[in-house]
């Protein structure tokens, strides 16, 4: 490398890519300058996130008509209780998701009937929760599903009243100044860790028969669904990208 970088690469990309005998490495370029990714405390939760329910109260959330939540607190997590789909005061568009859930450790019912609820980015594009342990239902149903649009890759579910983690990351979908989809919303998601869904596109609203995309802001508020059984959550964070 007898030549600086620099002059090699030019000072208008983006990334630099230096290859050596024992590896590579990749470094943001601005300016011509190579620029330190910011530090972040790993936690958990990250220094960076947004704490949505850490056990102690439902602050952050309230009901589909703006008023306070008022799913019941138990032993560190909230319980869905019949009064209705709760959502975050804020609203995001890009982010990072971390959500752990547990649906009834006593098996009632069957199918789509057995802990049935679901994790609704942006109010509208559903990943699935479900008791999904030995528990056949349509592919589209299951835990881990883009629901109505794309099974998971495995199915990774614990047994019941055992505690599930989700982590999401999710990309809003864009669009023009007219307002048409240019970029489909797309999401990845690891059910207890395992690769379920990798980076697939959502077809649009998943509450939508055909699924399409309806006008919303870019940002908007994240919706956890009363679906009538008693599913519970904890440690649920949340970091804007």
């Amino acid at each position: 490398m007898n030549e600086p970088v620099q002059s090699r690469v030019g000072v208008a990309w983006s990334k630099l890519t230096v290859i050596c005998g024992f590896g590579f490495l990749v470094c943001a370029v601005e300016g011509g300058e190579a620029k330190e990714p910011r530090v972040v405390d790993p936690g958990p939760p990250p220094a960076d996130a947004i704490v949505l329910f850490d056990g102690r109260n439902l602050d952050a959330w309230e009901d589909e008509q703006g008023r306070p939540a008022r799913w019941a607190l138990k032993e560190g997590a909230m319980v869905v209780n019949g009064t209705g789909s709760i959502r975050t005061r804020r609203s995001f568009g890009d982010c990072q998701l971390h959500i752990e859930w547990a649906t009834p450790s006593k098996v009632e019912g069957e199918g789509q009937g057995r802990g049935n609820s679901g994790v609704f980015l942006m109010g509208r594009y559903e990943i699935q929760i479900l008791d999904s342990w030995q528990n056949p239902t349509y592919i589209t149903g299951q835990a881990g599903a883009v629901y109505g649009q794309h099974p998971p890759l495995v199915n990774a579910s614990r047994p019941p009243g055992e505690w599930q983690v989700y982590d999401i990351v999710f990309r809003a979908p864009r669009r023009d100044a007219e307002g048409r989809v240019t970029r489909p919303a797309v999401v990845t998601v690891f059910h207890n860790g395992v690769l379920v869904q990798d980076h697939v596109e959502i077809r649009g609203s998943t509450y939508l028969d055909p699924p399409r995309y309806e006008p919303h802001p870019d940002k908007a508020p994240l919706v956890l669904q009363d679906h009538g059984n008693p599913v519970r959550f904890r440690n649920i964070w949340i970091r804007e990208l």
